[in-house]
């Protein structure tokens, strides 16, 4: 297999003495993943010149292929009007996206160099929340009116064929004159049918749909019951806006799962990659990091007040980190389920009684069986029984503690509007260092002629 420095070396090297071909060679033996890859490892100069060097339909290709923080960051170190020329050859969705990205007046700038009517389709999609119906459909669609025969159908799709040839979609539709969804025609049908034929004898009417505001949760089990490659987007008078494909929405739930990840292990501010300016990747990470030092001084605090206890039984410190971070394993498992269970809809942030109820049980149980291994440990290794009571009872205790208040803070941080999977990690830990570090104490206080 060949390395993939050779190819960057490759590249680069392909750029410098602007071989075009060579360089369109060697990008179609790539895979997207690699393609990132080795965009990114080049410096601006190249990846501009690398730009300017391909047509502008293999730009917006290569740059389509790119995650869309990254294609972004490409466009925006172009001049307008070059930007503008590959932006117009992009598809619609992804031309809203990546100009989405973008700062207002950079996107502006790039929207005044292109065609009238490119820009104005940008400009409506762009207005679209990003993860639902609106945002993420494309405009790229074959419709036909409601009186038009199969012949028509056949002699534009011939006439058009280079503009139909980049469509995906293996759906044709019809509307009425007002631009209301009727029906959709498959294209195996369109081939088998007699040409005099009036698509409204061939159409599948009343055809499944899904209106423009719908959110990523709905589009997601929309696709789930059905086998659809595409679905058609429309308004609320049911007129026809575009068409959404499963790909995309497949597509749209990775990245949502990942900026999940992201949020959770406290990058804060979205997408982060190593080629990100330094100073921008530091203050990502410190928003976070700084609020966590203060936690962790409010959890730390609990200890500066049994300091007395802790130096009578020493072999409690080094139980103190093994209770806290078993008891933050179970409650960050319950945030889990629960933000899991937010997002498939199985769930409402009104059910926490329901949600503390199936928590406590499950709490209870893996609080006992830990604490019981912990006693045994504790057992093993001094020969106290009471440093395991003391130990084991507040393991139990801090996991009941941790799996009920796991399940139920995304739920109730979603009723305030705050953001779950950023907020839960923080304030979980907190309050299970805070309650297993006085637990431990408050017991080894109560039973210290026994443990010294």
């Amino acid at each position: 297999m060949e390395k993939p420095e050779l190819n960057l070396k490759m590249l680069e090297e392909m750029i410098q003495i602007g071989d075009r071909r060579g360089v369109e060679a060697l990008l179609e033996t790539l895979t997207a993943p690699q393609t990132a890859r080795s965009i990114s490892r080049l410096d601006e100069p190249l990846r501009i010149a690398l730009l300017r060097l391909l047509s502008s339909d293999d730009a917006a290709d290569l740059i389509e292929e790119l995650p869309g923080f990254q294609a972004a960051t490409l466009i925006e170190e172009m001049e307008p009007r070059n930007a503008a020329s590959i932006v117009e050859k992009m598809e619609s969705a992804d031309r809203a996206d990546v100009l989405g990205v973008l700062k207002e007046d950079e996107a502006n700038a790039i929207l005044d160099e292109m065609a009238p009517e490119q820009a104005a389709s940008a400009r409506h999609l762009m207005a679209y929340p990003p993860d639902t119906a609106g945002g993420l459909m494309i405009t790229e669609y074959m419709a036909f009116g409601e009186k038009s025969t199969v012949g028509d159908v056949v002699a534009k799709l011939r006439a058009q064929s280079e503009r139909f040839a980049d469509y995906q979609v293996q759906y044709v539709y019809v509307v009425s004159a007002r631009g209301v969804l009727k029906g959709v025609l498959r294209l195996r049908d369109i081939l088998l049918a007699k040409g005099a034929a009036p698509v409204e004898s061939v159409m599948i009417r009343s055809p499944l749909s899904v209106p423009v505001t719908a959110d990523l949760d709905d589009l997601r089990h929309v696709f789930q019951q059905y086998g659809f490659v595409a679905i058609p987007v429309v308004d609320g008078e049911k007129k026809l806006l575009g068409v959404i494909r499963r790909a995309a929405v497949e597509a749209a739930a990775g990245e949502e799962a990942q900026q999940s990840f992201l949020k959770i292990s406290g990058i804060v501010g979205g997408e982060e990659v190593r080629t990100l300016p330094l100073f921008q990747r530091s203050s990502r990470r410190l928003s976070w990091l700084s609020v966590n030092i203060i936690l962790n001084v409010i959890s730390a605090s609990v200890i500066a007040l049994y300091q007395e206890t802790l130096a009578a039984v020493i072999a409690l410190a080094v139980f103190l980190p093994i209770i806290s971070d078993m008891s933050g394993c179970s409650g960050n498992q319950a945030v889990a389920v629960s933000i899991r269970e937010l997002t498939l809809g199985l769930v409402t942030p009104r059910e926490l009684f329901r949600v503390l109820r199936k928590e406590l049980s499950v709490g209870l149980i893996n609080g006992v069986v830990l604490g019981l291994l912990l006693s045994v440990v504790a057992l093993l290794w001094r020969g106290n029984p009471y440093l395991g009571l003391v130990v084991g009872g507040a393991l139990a205790l801090n996991t009941l503690v941790a799996a009920s208040l796991g399940g139920l803070l995304p739920l109730m941080l979603k009723r305030v509007g705050m953001d779950s999977a950023i907020a839960s990690g923080p304030i979980l830990t907190t309050v299970t260092d805070m309650c297993g570090f006085f637990l431990v104490l408050r017991f080894a206080t109560y039973l210290l002629p026994y443990l010294t």
